[in-house]
């Protein structure tokens, strides 16, 4: 590892740029909600979206390669770690703003996005209600246009403002940000990066994002709240894992396809694949990345093989495998 690490990062210039900032051999499994994965090679934490814009700025001046690391609630890193810079995104300003009649709240990407609609609803906000369960942080909210309850953030976004690898600023609309189902364009587009690029450098990095609210009532947007958060209970496993883990092919579901081919409940190691819903991966404490890798591998052959359709993943994969 340390020969390819090598390669991939001048480990003795970012050290001298960034000092005692820089942090090397990271276990990643912390920062993740499944709870697995090695370590990262390199790893940088930012606290601010100056902080972020700056980082970021330096990082694609040295052409160091990086990865941005939020809430750690959709992704897979693989056991052998990231051999890129990881940059730790705990930039979480928030704030409510717009006049009477038209609130919005505006975030810092790094900000949780299930505690942020739980303060619109200590507001008597209305808007997010859908997202009071939702791991993640705003930014990757807004990359992967996360939704849940038949919404999602699309409906929600009226700007992010987004950094350029050319060092320009831009605030796009979700009109801008060409979001689909559980994507966006830059989600595309880092994908596609990382699949054919030899350097897996972003060409853009979101700094923050402005989202509408509704006026209401506390105890409305708080018993709205509490339904969809009951309903999470009910038809969502405990534990930890990333989430959905495939997308939902059109007019089909992901978790009802798995669990026809018979795999809810099948094990590897201590990776399981829910017995509540089979579109989890449960972590049950000692599980590998490799252990969930193989179920993962396992459904789309079972379903390619059934149905002749190819699961395609909601989550992202961070690291060699």
């Amino acid at each position: 590892m340390s020969v390819v690490m090598n390669e991939m990062l001048d480990k003795q210039t970012i050290s001298r740029v960034f000092g005692n900032r820089l942090r090397f051999d990271v276990p990643l499994a912390r920062y993740t909600a499944a709870r697995v994965g090695g370590p990262a090679a390199a790893l940088i934490e930012v606290t601010s979206k100056q902080d972020l814009a700056d980082v970021a700025r330096t990082l694609w001046g040295l052409s160091t390669p990086f990865v941005i690391l939020g809430g750690g609630s959709n992704v897979l890193i693989s056991d052998a770690g990231v051999l890129e810079l990881v940059l730790l995104n705990h930039a979480k300003e928030v704030q409510f703003v717009g006049e009477m009649g038209k609130p919005q709240v505006w975030a810092e990407s790094g900000a949780n996005f299930g505690a942020l609609a739980r303060q619109a609803a200590q507001h008597g906000l209305s808007g997010l209600e859908w997202a009071a369960g939702i791991p993640g942080t705003i930014g990757g909210a807004v990359f992967g246009n996360a939704g849940a309850h038949g919404s999602d953030i699309a409906a929600n976004l009226v700007l992010a403002e987004i950094l350029h690898r050319n060092g320009k600023i831009e605030t796009w609309s979700a009109e801008k940000m060409g979001f689909t189902y559980r994507s966006s364009i830059m989600k595309d587009r880092g994908v596609q990066a990382r699949q054919f690029s030899g350097k897996p450098i972003p060409e853009s990095v979101i700094l923050s994002a402005l989202l509408h609210l509704e006026l209401s009532s506390i105890e409305a947007v708080q018993e709205r709240m509490d339904i969809f958060l009951a309903h999470r209970r009910r038809t969502q496993p405990p534990g930890a894992s990333m989430g959905s883990m495939f997308k939902n092919p059109p007019g089909d579901y992901a978790g009802r396809l798995i669990e026809a081919v018979g795999l809810k409940g099948t094990y590897v190691g201590d990776a399981e694949i829910s017995t509540l819903h089979a579109n989890f991966f449960i972590n049950h404490g000692k599980a590998t990345a490799s252990n969930i890798y193989q179920l993962i591998e396992l459904a789309r052959k079972k379903v390619a093989e059934e149905f002749d359709i190819n699961l395609e993943l909601e989550i992202e994969l961070l690291g060699e495998w």
